[in-house]
Order: structure tokens, then sequence, then C-alpha cells
């Protein structure tokens, strides 16, 4: 799949934590990527054992990347933003590989917001 051409730049903004993140390109309705580390996840891994649910954990915030960086490939610039620092360890996971060194990434730290918010907030930033 060819991407535009500059002038005509496919923007995507994903605000996110770590249970979810919401892709919002202002073309599409919204779409949401959940972390499959929930909470019942975390009580039986924490039953088990401590190790255990750390290892977990990471395991699932990795597939968490995986799923979001397999959507971002399709965009020339990403802006992810949101309240935790979440949207740092993706941006550090996809410096890691060569298969996004063309996409610009900016991120930047935001608070919780409604769905019309996050959509004014991307159409900002890309505004600019």
């Amino acid at each position: 799949m060819k991407k535009e051409k500059m002038g005509t730049q496919n923007n995507l903004g994903i605000w996110m934590d770590h249970s979810a993140a919401h892709l919002i390109n202002l073309k599409d309705k919204m779409k949401t990527i959940n972390s499959k580390f929930d909470f019942d996840v975390q009580d039986e891994a924490i039953r088990k054992n401590e190790n255990l649910m750390h290892n977990k954990r990471q395991q699932m915030q990795e597939a968490f990347y995986k799923d979001i960086s397999a959507e971002i490939l399709n965009y020339d610039h990403v802006l992810l933003f949101g309240p935790t620092n979440a949207r740092v360890e993706l941006h550090n996971f996809l410096e890691k590989d060569s298969h996004f060194k063309d996409i610009k990434v900016d991120v930047k730290a935001s608070d919780k917001m409604t769905d019309n918010q996050k959509e004014a907030f991307v159409r900002e930033h890309f505004e600019k």
C-alpha cells in the first residue's frame, strides 16, 4: 500500500493510557484498542505471585503496543497523547523498530478528555 504524497498527509492522533488507546484520524469514527491486562488478569496474577504479575503485565503491554503499532504503519504523522506515561512507552517501543523510521511521531501530555475534546486536540495539533 502506497502512502499519500506530502500535502495530503495521513495523520493519526492516539489518546492513550495503559488500559486503552483511542485512535482518531478525523476522517473516520474513533477506533479503540483495549489492553488485555485488566483488573481480573491482574488480580489472578497477584494471587499466584508478584513476579508472575510483573511478567504478565509486561507481555500484555507489549501485545497492546504491537496492536497499536500495526495501525500506526498506515500513517505518515502520529500524535501520541494522554494522561499517563503509556504514550512515552509506546514512543520508545516504536523507536526500536525500523518499520517506523519514516513516520513522524509527536508526544504530548494531556488530561482525561471527552471524545469531542480528543478530536479537537488532534485537529488543532495537525493544523499547526
